[in-house]
């Protein structure tokens, strides 16, 4: 057994880790979860060396740097880059250069007019292109255009899933401190009986977490591998889809039964979807969990897509205060675990 702080910014526990689980993710007493190994937010299925580059990626100049390549161009004339925000080809340098000139082709407007094309295109160097004759700049712009765009597509989906996961720990917390006592009033349940929707929301929680990391380990498969990233894809929109119906029904139809006046008649069957899409989408992402863990080992088999297996148990970390480092712990805490449900569901 091994004990470390817990990273969380102002938290006086330490977690105790037992090796030999085959999984690093950990969660505190203070709800945070965290990766035993790199001391990163909990990550799991992605490796730490994924996490650690993605990290670096999001923070690195370099991005900048590809944006101002793909989206500028040197002046012909002075060399300072000219960004177009304009829809006309013709380009006019910023004092006290003021040189004019194409956008596609870089040579000097004057020796522009219909004969070239026109206002909106360039025929030199639509011919240029077609022949591949356009000059290595040109190229590499064509290259740091597609990189952005790449890393654009897979850093808004992992940045729209943190929002959203912190959305829902919000809205967990409205839940259990207001809302669940309010619809036990309404609805004549008793609050034991309202478990259905805590569970659904702490599966919200662990599923976003699990699909914002699932965008960082898509960005680094290799392009070429097409059996395995169209196995990837389509086990990561199974449990995408599934995760926004339940996140919807948590969020909005619930609504209904809390605005309402008293007890609806259809609460129970409320009760059976909540569940049932809970259910649902812990095996959506179950499948997703193993899968990836195991390399998409299973992308070759017959019945990839579609086979579940039993989901294995992980070790846990257990936690105490700072104070009481060196003596018995307190009890453990919970740890991640095969299924992915950090509510021990």
């Amino acid at each position: 057994m091994n004990t470390k702080w817990c990273p969380a910014p102002g938290c006086d526990y330490a977690v105790d880790f037992i090796f030999g689980s085959g999984n690093y993710d950990v969660t505190c007493r203070c709800s945070y979860s965290f990766c035993w190994n790199c001391s990163e937010e909990a990550h799991r299925p992605v490796d730490c060396e994924t996490v650690a580059k993605w990290i670096l990626k999001n923070s690195a100049e370099s991005e900048n740097m590809n944006w101002i390549l793909a989206n500028s161009k040197p002046c012909p004339k002075c060399k300072r880059p000219i960004e177009k925000n304009h829809g006309c080809m013709q380009k006019t340098c910023t004092p006290p250069c003021k040189f004019e000139f194409c956008w596609l082709c870089l040579g000097a407007w004057a020796d522009h007019g219909e004969v070239t094309g026109g206002y909106y295109a360039c025929n030199r160097y639509e011919t240029a292109k077609k022949e591949g004759t356009f000059d290595e700049e040109e190229k590499r712009r064509e290259m740091a255009k597609l990189s952005v765009e790449k890393y654009t597509h897979y850093y808004e989906r992992w940045a729209t899933n943190q929002s959203s996961r912190q959305k829902a720990m919000a809205d967990l917390q409205q839940m259990q401190s207001v809302h669940l006592e309010k619809l036990s009033e309404t609805q004549w349940q008793p609050e034991s009986q309202l478990k259905f929707i805590i569970e659904a929301w702490l599966q919200i929680i662990e599923c976003r977490r699990v699909l914002k990391w699932t965008y960082a380990y898509g960005y680094y498969l290799p392009e070429e591998e097409h059996a395995k990233r169209q196995f990837f894809e389509y086990l990561q929109g199974d449990a995408e889809s599934g995760l926004e119906r339940l996140h919807q029904c948590a969020e909005k139809e619930l609504q209904v039964y809390l605005n309402a006046g008293g007890p609806l008649k259809d609460f129970n069957e409320f009760r059976s979807k909540l569940a049932g899409l809970t259910s649902v989408t812990r095996n959506f992402f179950e499948n997703l969990v193993r899968a990836l863990e195991n390399g998409l080992s299973d992308v070759n088999s017959r019945g990839a897509c579609s086979r579940m297996g039993s989901s294995k148990s992980l070790g846990g970390g257990s936690s105490r205060g700072r104070s009481g480092k060196g003596k018995a712990s307190a009890p453990r805490s919970s740890g991640s675990n095969r299924n992915n449900d950090d509510s021990g569901h």
